[in-house]
């Protein structure tokens, strides 16, 4: 190894002074093939010379002499506990049939000696990385969070780590995060689609591997996935003949992209509702949204606005609720008595507003809890993702305050 290494430096020694003499004899040569004085020559070797000068370091870095420090192996730890690597190798794995004590002194040497595990070889050989993709639509809200939390607490307990990246309601930046997720070799993949979201072929490397996709909430029916939902059509049904139930006869549905399966059940469960009670439906009393706090005041004032207002919202996420109250309160609207008002998701900010927002407990920590489990369990051949289309979770209407019309309970 070592003479390899003088023979590198001699290379690239004989490489730099033929350029070096090239450049110096284009120089001084009054024509490509003058025949140079002597003194022309001392000068080309003059200036050969200032070039090994300047170049020592780099020279020597060409040649591995001056590499970075030395990455610690399991031979090191090895060596200095005067032990076999395959000892280390089963220690660091907490394998049983290293004793107990040989296992903290292996520990104990790692991490005196600065070892660091190299999982980028370890996947290579076990052809896993123990990591599993998630892509969601956007991390500031109490649902996603909740999500998050339910994942992250079941793969850890299989030993699986999460990489998170959001959408922010982006079809193409969910393209660009299903990219990143396949090249990091993922073992499987969440997805909640973004808002505008129309097809999803850019999941389709992962299908063609074999690589598991599981949706969550904001789902898309695929032969090769399946989904965590909850039944969003029923639990719409149940908040609007809530409403009916309290008197109310003219309600407002604030929506958001039919895209999405969620809004698109919500509506059609608010719809079949107002049918089944032999109400009209009326299109000018549903308004389709990005469902953040701007769009509610901005419903706030649609419906301030209008010549005959509802005098009920069923609204398909607590932000737009609340920021829609709002609105109305400042400008005189009693709430439930002029209008009452229903959300989903039951967020804290539905027990922050008063009056008290009635809404739909939708059980994120659970959806992301069984959407890892499911998944790990294909990993491991327990279960297959194929079997069923879509996993449906209980959700629970929440009556508050602000639904009350009338003393029912």
């Amino acid at each position: 190894m070592l003479w390899q290494r003088i023979g590198m430096v001699l290379l690239i020694v004989s490489i730099g002074c033929i350029n070096q003499s090239f450049y110096c004899y284009g120089k001084y040569a009054e024509k490509p093939f003058d025949r140079p004085n002597i003194g022309k020559f001392s000068k080309i070797a003059t200036d050969c010379n200032f070039f090994f000068e300047k170049q020592p370091f780099y020279l020597l870095q060409k040649a591995g002499f001056m590499s970075e420090e030395k990455e610690i192996t399991i031979y090191d730890i090895a060596k200095h506990l005067n032990i076999s690597a395959t000892t280390v190798s089963r220690g660091l794995k907490d394998h049983p049939n290293i004793n107990k004590n040989t296992r903290k002194k292996i520990f104990d040497a790692a991490k005196e000696l600065g070892y660091r595990s190299n999982m980028f070889a370890s996947s290579l050989r076990s052809k896993k990385t123990h990591t599993i993709g998630v892509i969601v639509p956007r991390l500031n809200s109490y649902f996603m969070a909740a999500v998050l939390a339910g994942m992250e607490d079941a793969a850890s307990r299989e030993g699986y780590n999460l990489i998170i990246s959001q959408s922010l309601e982006s079809s193409e930046k969910e393209k660009s995060n299903a990219h990143t997720m396949f090249n990091k070799r993922v073992d499987g993949l969440l997805v909640s689609l973004a808002y505008d979201t129309e097809s999803i072929e850019h999941f389709e490397p992962f299908f063609s591997k074999g690589i598991p996709v599981v949706f969550f909430d904001r789902a898309f029916t695929h032969n090769e996935t399946t989904s965590i939902v909850i039944d969003n059509f029923n639990a719409a049904y149940t908040i609007t003949k809530h409403l009916i139930d309290m008197g109310c006869k003219r309600i407002m549905h604030l929506g958001g992209n039919v895209l999405r399966n969620v809004y698109a059940d919500r509506l059609k469960g608010y719809k079949q509702a107002l049918k089944d009670a032999h109400l009209k439906f009326d299109e000018k009393l549903v308004h389709i949204s990005s469902l953040s706090e701007e769009a509610g005041l901005k419903a706030g004032q649609l419906i301030l606005n209008m010549k005959e207002r509802p005098d009920g919202v069923f609204a398909s996420n607590d932000t737009c609720a609340v920021h829609c109250m709002i609105k109305l309160m400042e400008a005189g609207v009693t709430i439930p008595d002029d209008i009452a008002f229903a959300g989903f998701n039951n967020d804290p900010i539905s027990k922050i507003i008063q009056p008290n927002l009635t809404t739909v407990n939708y059980p994120g920590y659970t959806i992301g809890e069984s959407a890892v489990n499911g998944l790990i369990n294909h990993l491991n051949n327990v279960s297959s993702i194929k079997n069923t289309n879509s996993i449906v979770l209980r959700s629970d209407l929440i009556i508050r305050e602000s639904s009350l019309k009338k003393k029912t309970l």
